[in-house]
C-alpha cells in the first residue's frame, strides 16, 4: 500500500505543478493584455512591474488552483489508466478508493490552505494591488523629449530639442515656449545646450541651460502699459537654470486606509463586524422613516381636527346651523387650504421616503456584498475538493493521458462550473438570489455529477467508451429493423386473395 500511495502521489504532483504553471502564465498574460495601456509608456521601474505581477499571481490563485486541480487529476488518472496501472492496482486487491486516499489527504490540505489564504492573505493583497493599480492608472506618461518634436507634456510649456545625447540627459538647440504667464503673451527661450536631471525630491525637472537668449512679451508683465515700440524684452545669458514642476507626472501614493472597509479587503472577523454595523444602520433608517411618516401624519390630522373644531365652535356660538355667517367663498377657501396643506405634507413625506429609500438601498447592497464575500472565503476550498472529485474519477474512466483529451474535458467541466458560478453570483449581487444560494449554486449543481462519476469509476464503467455506444446503437438499430420487417410482413397481401364485386 505504501508503494502504491507513493506511486499515485508522484504521478499527481508533477502534472499539478506543470498545469499550475501553465494556467498561471495564461492568466498573467490575460491580465497584461487587459492593462497593457495602463503600464506602457509611464516610466515604471522594473521592480514596480514585478511587484504588480506578484500581487496578480496571488490574486489569480483563486482561479488557477481549482483549474489546475481538475486538469492534473484528469491527467494523473488518465495516464494511470492508459498504462494499465490502475488495472494492476485493482488486481492487487486495492480498491480505487483506497488507492486515492493519500490524494484526498493532499487535496484536503490544499483546501484548508486555500481557506486560510482567502481569509488572511487575499484581503491584504487585494488592498495593496488595488491601490497600486489605481496609482499606475492615474500616473501620466513619462516625460520624454523626442528630437525635432514639440513636447507639451508639462502644462504651460512646449519644448523642442533638435537632438539629444545617447543617455537622453543632454539636449541640443533647445526651444521653449512659455504659456504660463498669459494666453496672449509670448515668452520664448532659446539655448544651444541644456542638461536635464531631476531634483533631489523628484518634484522638479531641472534644465541647466547654456548660451541662450530669452524673449519676453511686454504684455506678460503689464498689459495696461504695453508699448508697440517695446514689444519684446530680450535677455542673453551664458548659464541659466529652469525648473519645471513634475507633480502631474509622479505616481501619487493613494492612502490604503481609504479602501480598508471595502468588502474585498476584509477577512471573516472584519466582515462580521461591518455586517453587524450595517444591520444597525438599516434598523436606524427604518425607524427614522417610520417616525417621519408618523409625525407628518399626526401633524396633518391635528391640523384637520383644529379646523373642524373651529367650525363647530362657530356654529354653536351662532346657533344657526344653516351657515349664515359662512358664505360659499369662505368654505371654498377653507377647502383649498386643507387640500393644499395635505398635498404639501404628502409631497414632503414622499421626498423624505425617496431620500431615505435611496440610503436604505445602498445599505442593502452593502449587506449583500458582505454576505457574498463571507461565503466566497469557503467556496475556494470547496471548489478544489469538488473539481478534484470530478477530475479523478473522470480520468480513471476515459483512460487517456497527455494534454489532448484531458485538457478538453477539463476545460469543458471548468467552463460549466465557471459559468454557473458567475451567473449565480451576479444574480446574488442583483438580489435575485440569496447570497448563500448564489455563491454555492455551482457546487450544489455539480456535486451529484462528482458522486455519479465516482460511482462509475469504482464500478469499472466504460462511460466514455465510444465502441460501447456504437454497439448499443447497432443493437437498437437492428431491433428497429426487425420490428419494421415484421410490420411489413403482417400487412403484406396474400397472392391467392381475390377481390369480390
Amino acid at each position: 500500500m505504501k508503494k502504491i500511495h507513493l506511486l499515485i502521489l508522484h504521478a499527481f504532483i508533477r502534472p499539478f505543478l506543470v498545469t499550475f504553471t501553465i494556467v498561471m502564465f495564461v492568466l498573467l498574460m490575460l491580465f497584461l493584455f487587459k492593462y497593457i495601456d495602463d503600464l506602457i509608456g509611464k516610466g515604471l521601474e522594473w521592480y514596480t512591474i514585478l511587484e504588480l505581477l506578484g500581487y496578480q499571481c496571488i490574486v489569480q490563485l483563486t482561479m488557477a488552483l481549482p483549474l489546475s486541480m481538475l486538469l492534473s487529476s484528469i491527467m494523473t488518472f488518465g495516464n494511470l489508466g492508459e498504462s494499465y496501472e490502475l488495472v494492476a492496482i485493482k488486481a492487487a486487491g486495492v480498491s480505487l478508493r483506497n488507492a486515492m486516499a493519500p490524494l484526498f489527504v493532499l487535496v484536503g490540505i490544499f483546501a484548508g490552505a486555500s481557506f486560510i489564504f482567502s481569509d488572511y492573505t487575499l484581503p491584504v493583497v487585494n488592498l495593496k494591488m488595488g491601490t497600486m493599480l489605481l496609482d499606475i492608472r492615474n500616473q501620466k506618461a513619462d516625460f520624454l523629449i523626442k528630437p525635432g518634436v514639440f513636447n507639451n507634456s508639462i502644462p504651460g510649456y512646449s519644448i523642442r530639442a533638435r537632438s539629444k545625447s545617447a543617455d537622453g540627459t543632454v539636449l541640443h538647440d533647445l526651444l521653449i515656449y512659455n504659456h504660463t504667464t498669459s494666453s496672449k503673451a509670448t515668452n520664448i527661450l532659446i539655448a544651444k545646450e541644456g542638461y536635464m536631471h531631476n531634483s533631489v525630491d523628484n518634484k522638479y525637472m531641472v534644465l541647466q541651460l547654456k548660451d541662450g537668449v530669452q524673449y519676453e512679451d511686454a504684455r506678460a508683465k503689464n498689459a495696461k502699459r504695453y508699448d508697440e515700440r517695446q514689444q519684446f524684452t530680450r535677455f542673453r545669458f551664458k548659464e541659466s537654470t529652469k525648473k519645471f514642476s513634475m507633480e502631474s507626472f509622479g505616481a501619487q501614493k493613494t492612502d490604503a486606509s481609504l479602501f480598508k472597509s471595502h468588502h474585498q479587503m476584509l477577512n471573516l472577523k472584519q466582515l462580521k463586524h461591518y455586517s453587524d454595523s450595517n444591520h444597525m444602520q438599516l434598523d436606524s433608517i427604518g425607524r427614522t422613516i417610520a417616525a417621519d411618516a408618523k409625525r407628518n401624519i399626526n401633524y396633518f390630522t391635528n391640523y384637520y381636527n383644529q379646523k373642524r373644531d373651529s367650525l363647530k365652535t362657530t356654529l354653536v356660538a351662532t346657533g344657526d346651523y344653516s351657515y349664515p355667517d359662512l358664505d360659499l367663498q369662505t368654505m371654498n377657501s377653507n377647502k383649498r387650504n386643507i387640500i393644499s396643506n395635505a398635498s404639501s405634507q404628502v409631497n414632503y413625506v414622499k421626498d423624505i421616503a425617496q431620500n431615505r429609500g435611496q440610503e436604505y438601498k445602498l445599505y442593502i447592497e452593502k449587506d449583500i456584498r458582505y454576505d457574498i464575500e463571507w461565503h466566497r472565503k469557503f467556496t475556494l476550498a470547496a471548489s478544489c475538493l469538488l473539481l478534484f472529485g470530478i477530475g479523478a474519477p473522470l480520468g480513471a474512466i476515459i483512460r487517456k493521458g497527455g494534454l489532448g483529451l484531458p485538457v478538453v474535458m477539463a476545460i469543458v467541466f471548468f467552463l460549466i462550473y465557471h459559468v454557473i458560478f458567475t451567473i449565480s453570483e451576479k444574480a446574488a449581487k442583483d438580489g435575485s438570489l440569496e447570497p448563500l444560494i448564489g455563491m454555492w449554486m455551482a457546487i450544489i449543481v455539480l456535486t451529484p455529477l462528482a458522486i455519479f462519476l465516482t460511482y462509475k469509476s469504482t464500478s469499472d464503467s466504460a462511460l466514455f467508451d465510444v465502441d460501447q455506444y456504437k454497439i448499443k446503437a447497432q443493437k437498437i438499430f437492428n431491433r428497429l429493423k426487425e420490428k419494421v420487417e415484421k410490420f411489413q410482413d403482417r400487412n403484406k397481401p396474400t397472392s391467392g386473395a381475390k377481390t369480390s364485386h
